[in-house]
């Protein structure tokens, strides 16, 4: 049971950075309303904004899973039979954080990409 909401709490925060990601979308509006008759709008710098934040975001990922691995492999080399049993069981949660984190930043950027397009 307190595994299931732990891994509940994990794809919830996820899922939540996820929209906040997703939501990084050109938006289409005029510098001036006032003077706005029509036409293109220069969406450069919002598209470079969204670039750049799914990078941080997939790259803060990417580092922060590498650490974890790292940290729990290290725990269960040098950890007893019973600490070892234990870190198996942290390392379902991890795998399931760590897919969603690549994920995540991939399916935003193809959200990203496919709203440029439009």
């Amino acid at each position: 049971m307190k595994n299931i909401k732990t891994i509940s709490r994990i794809v919830s925060v996820l899922l939540i950075a996820f929209m906040l990601v997703s939501l990084v979308t050109p938006v289409f509006a005029a510098p001036d309303p006032s003077n706005y008759k029509g036409g293109n709008v220069d969406t450069t710098k919002i598209d470079t904004l969204g670039n750049q934040i799914i990078t941080i975001v997939s790259t803060v990922g990417s580092i922060v899973s590498v650490i974890v691995l790292v940290v729990l492999g290290v725990k269960y080399m040098m950890g007893s039979a019973e600490e070892k049993a234990e870190y198996k069981k942290t390392l379902l949660p991890y795998i399931i954080g760590a897919a969603l984190v690549f994920a995540a930043s991939t399916i935003a950027g193809v959200i990203f990409n496919f709203a440029n397009s439009i």
